[in-house]
This record gives C-alpha cells, sequence and structure tokens, in this order.
C-alpha cells in the first residue's frame, strides 16, 4: 500500500497536556501538507484550529478523555459545544466502569446521548482495549454497534497499552457490518500501519507516520 493511501486514513493526533497553540497549528499544517483524514486535538483548540484550517481538513477532537468516567450529561454538553465550535469528528471514551459492571444499558445510552450531541458528526468510541477482557470487547462492539455509533476505537494511547493487530481483528469481527474500526496507540512504522489496515481498521490514530515522512523528506 503506498504511503499517501496509508496518510489518508490518519488521525494525526496530538493531545499532549502541554501543547500550546504553536504546537497544534504545526499539527494542522502537517496534516494539510500530507493529506491525512483529520487532525485530532484537545477541545480547548478546536475553534482556534477550525478558523486557521477554515475547511480545508476535518477537525477531531476528544471528549470524556482519558478516562471515560464523566457523566453522560457532561459528555453530551462536551460534545455539543465541540461541534458548535467547529468539530467535525468526536472520539469519546466510554464508561469503562459501566461496562466492566454490567451495565449494558446505561452504557449503550450514553453512546446514543453523545451521538445525538453530535448532530450527524462522526463519532468514534473509544473503549480501552487494553483495559478489558476479550468477553469485555465483544459487549463493547455490540453496544456501539447498537448504539448507532460510526466508528469503535481502540485505544486513548493514554492508558497500559494501544492498538493490537489482535485487537483490531477482534473488533472488525464483532462490530457490526456498518461499524467502522479505528486502531491507536503505538503505531509507529508504516508497515505495522498497513497490517492494521489489512485487519480491518478504517482509521488509524498516530502522530508518528507523519513524523516519518518528514523526516524521509529532510534526509
Amino acid at each position: 500500500m503506498d504511503k499517501k493511501d496509508i496518510l489518508a486514513k490518519v488521525d494525526h493526533t496530538l493531545l499532549a497536556q502541554t501543547a500550546v497553540w504553536e504546537d497544534i497549528r504545526l499539527v494542522l499544517d502537517d496534516a494539510m501538507q500530507y493529506g491525512t483524514a483529520s487532525a485530532c486535538i484537545p477541545a480547548a483548540y478546536v475553534r482556534q484550529a477550525a478558523e486557521y484550517v477554515a475547511g480545508r481538513l476535518p477537525i477531531c477532537t476528544v471528549i470524556g478523555f482519558p478516562n471515560g468516567y464523566s457523566t453522560a450529561e457532561v459528555k453530551a454538553f462536551e460534545a455539543g459545544r465541540a461541534v458548535a465550535d467547529g468539530a467535525d469528528e468526536i472520539d469519546m471514551v466510554l464508561n469503562i466502569g459501566f461496562l466492566k459492571d454490567g451495565r449494558d444499558a446505561e452504557v449503550e445510552a450514553e453512546i446514543r446521548q453523545v451521538h445525538e450531541a453530535c448532530q450527524g458528526r462522526v463519532l468514534k468510541v473509544i473503549i480501552e482495549t487494553c483495559l478489558l477482557t476479550e468477553a469485555e470487547k465483544i459487549r463493547a462492539c455490540e453496544l456501539v454497534t447498537r448504539a448507532g455509533a460510526e466508528y469503535v476505537k481502540t485505544s486513548t494511547g493514554f492508558s497500559s497499552g494501544g492498538a493490537t493487530f489482535e485487537d483490531v481483528a477482534l473488533l472488525r469481527r464483532h462490530a457490526g457490518e456498518k461499524v467502522m474500526v479505528k486502531a491507536a496507540g503505538g503505531i509507529a512504522s508504516f508497515a505495522d500501519a498497513e497490517r492494521f489496515i489489512e485487519l480491518g481498521a478504517d482509521r488509524l490514530g498516530t502522530s508518528r507516520l507523519v513524523k516519518l515522512m518528514k523526516q524521509d523528506k529532510e534526509g
């Protein structure tokens, strides 16, 4: 697979707590230059970023991030505010504790509530696979599917592990036919990225691939 085709599936991501506008601006410039699917940035910078790119690049942001234990009402408010500020895509962390408690109806209702707040924008649901059993991952896929979200996503990149080949294959098997899969966390090479895509990932969350392209260009 051509590197350009892989980059077209990448959410070029910067979510570090220390990120300042100059860092965000550089991510936006690089995302536009290398043709990534979006730039994924902190919610506080969405309005400024949307004004800066002026429709040239989809803006993605995160809510309930990274722990997922905000209430559904708070997550829905965050999503609505992000959309009002110009976000095109929302990556939310589901309530991992509720999932482990077997409170599936509440988890599904939360996803539905946030999806409604997205007002037609893309919603990706982060299930944090590194913290789940296989059975919990399967249930999470089923809940995301029933709730109508567009994507199930492996990881925040802020927990004990990121995307694995096994998890992406599992999510692809158990998510609904219309639900896409996003692999995120620890994707460090084009070879790994291509393998994730082969296993069923429709989107990749990473900053490393653009950095590799820049290094090749400078070399």
